[in-house]
């Protein structure tokens, strides 16, 4: 899976009307940039199972100049198995995470997803990448996302699910279970297994 080609023009487009309605004063170069953001969001709502207005709606709360979004994925090992919750959401598995926050670095908001959503305290030790999404076979997601794989050492805590997960669990890399495509794909949790076997490497990134 690749990412589609219309998600790729409505990210630019809606980009290059976040930027231009920032940046323009003109009231025609105003209404030439409204009118590329309500494009960009025709494309999304006829590609996708999203409402053309609730997409607009979303694209007027990005404001200022526009860049991807930061999201966050704890790396954590037991016994050579690494830790995963099940997502309330889906269902489904993925490495502890979300989006980071403003006023809080990643090393300190990698943690506070860890224990929020499994249970267990950890220690950050090491950005293992940073992956473009839309370089990688995610589902198709819009606003674009940059995800930061972060190295982290269990130091306390027991299994204890969330308002946000179902379950905690470890897994080894051939027993992984259905895994929530929107926050990690198998390639990436299978390539951290292989990162952490060599923790003193480079970070990679796009």
């Amino acid at each position: 899976m690749s990412t589609p080609q219309w998600l790729t023009w409505a990210t630019q487009l809606q980009a290059i009307a976040q930027n231009g309605l920032y940046f323009s004063k003109n009231e025609f170069d105003i209404e030439r940039f409204e009118e590329i953001k309500h494009i960009a969001a025709d494309i999304i709502a006829q590609h996708s199972h999203h409402d053309i207005n609730k997409t607009k709606d979303l694209f007027t709360l990005e404001y200022g100049y526009a860049t991807p979004k930061i999201g966050v994925r704890g790396v954590a090992f037991r016994d050579e198995k690494i830790l995963l919750v099940k997502e309330t959401q889906d269902g489904l598995w993925s490495l502890p995470g979300g989006w980071a926050d403003a006023g809080e670095s990643l090393r300190r908001g990698v943690e506070k997803e860890i224990e929020q959503e499994s249970g267990f305290t950890a220690k950050a030790t090491k950005l293992l990448a940073v992956y473009d999404k839309l370089k990688h076979p995610y589902p198709s997601h819009w606003p674009h996302t940059y995800i930061a794989f972060i190295l982290c050492e269990i130091t306390g805590g027991t299994a204890r699910p969330s308002i946000e997960t179902t379950d905690v669990g470890f897994f080894g890399v051939d027993e992984l279970p259905g895994l929530s495509l929107p926050r990690n794909i198998t390639e990436h949790v299978v390539r951290m297994f292989e990162l952490c076997k060599n923790p003193a490497g480079p970070t990679e990134f796009d």
